[in-house]
């Protein structure tokens, strides 16, 4: 009987020893799943937090690129502030000058006046003494003349066109007779004020003038063509020749900012080159 006891107890002692050795197998193989999923998630939490890291500079990097972006605009708009500025300022100089040349010219224009008074009443004066003193006057005959031949070709110049009229004042112009030139081209200018040649005639018209070297007159001149023909071609040859005037009349500041300004404007033109040629030889 008790034989059969330890038989039976020794049977239940190793049926609970192998049922625990499954437990701790079972235990074991859990826990090695287990860790391999923290080694997962450990290097998936890894992964994200360079992923993280990198858009983090990109972000940065974004930033960084903006505001340099932002800067160069700022800058961009100072420098384009301080261009204004600067253009005003030329513009604003200019036209005192050009106001100051305006009333020297209507100075002058009133002493040449005074004088074509004194004369006409100088002649008033010879012509009465000659009538008193009973001598014969060769002046009227010849005055009745040259009227007579002024109006005749008035008339002719009121026949032509204003074609014809640019082409026989341009003509006059080219062989030197400045006066008749500038007669013609004002001619043409107060007959056919929107004729296509108008800006041209403007512009030879401040030529005449400076070739005369008179380059207060000539700058006045170049001023009515920007002015009045601002789209036709003859404005940056006018700008430059007012650069050119003024260097003639010793004014170099003035004369350095119209070919600044020329070179502004119209910086692909060849007068815009020219200008810059001259500009390096002021500098120098």
């Amino acid at each position: 009987m008790k034989k059969t006891v330890l038989v039976i107890l020794s049977c239940i002692i190793a049926l609970c020893g192998c049922a625990m050795q499954r437990d701790v197998i079972t235990l074991d193989d859990r826990q090695a799943v287990i860790e391999k999923k923290y080694l997962k998630s450990q290097q998936k939490n890894k992964e994200l937090a360079s992923r993280l890291d990198a858009q983090k500079q990109n972000a940065q990097d974004i930033r960084s690129k903006f505001a340099a972006q932002h800067a160069a605009i700022d800058r961009l708009r100072e420098e384009i502030q301080i261009l204004n500025g600067r253009l005003e300022e030329t513009e604003y100089l200019l036209k005192q000058k050009l106001k100051a040349f305006e009333d020297s010219y209507g100075k002058r224009e009133g002493r040449l006046d005074r004088i074509d008074r004194t004369a006409s009443a100088n002649k008033d004066r010879v012509a009465r003494l000659e009538q008193y003193l009973n001598f014969e006057s060769t002046e009227s005959g010849v005055k009745i003349k040259a009227d007579s031949g002024k109006k005749s070709d008035i008339r002719a110049e009121k026949e032509l066109s204003e074609d014809e009229i640019y082409r026989s004042a341009k003509q006059a112009f080219d062989q030197g007779a400045l006066e008749a030139a500038r007669e013609k081209f004002q001619k043409l200018i107060k007959q056919y004020p929107k004729s296509k040649n108008a800006d041209n005639a403007q512009f030879w018209i401040g030529e005449i003038y400076y070739r005369e070297k008179w380059y207060e007159k000539a700058i006045l001149e170049y001023q009515k063509v920007i002015e009045k023909y601002p789209k036709g071609n003859k404005v940056q040859a006018s700008l430059l020749k007012q650069g050119f005037a003024f260097l003639n009349l010793g004014d170099k500041a003035n004369a350095r900012l119209i070919l600044m300004e020329l070179i502004k404007k119209y910086p692909k033109s060849n007068e815009a080159k020219i200008a810059k040629r001259k500009l390096k030889g002021l500098a120098h």
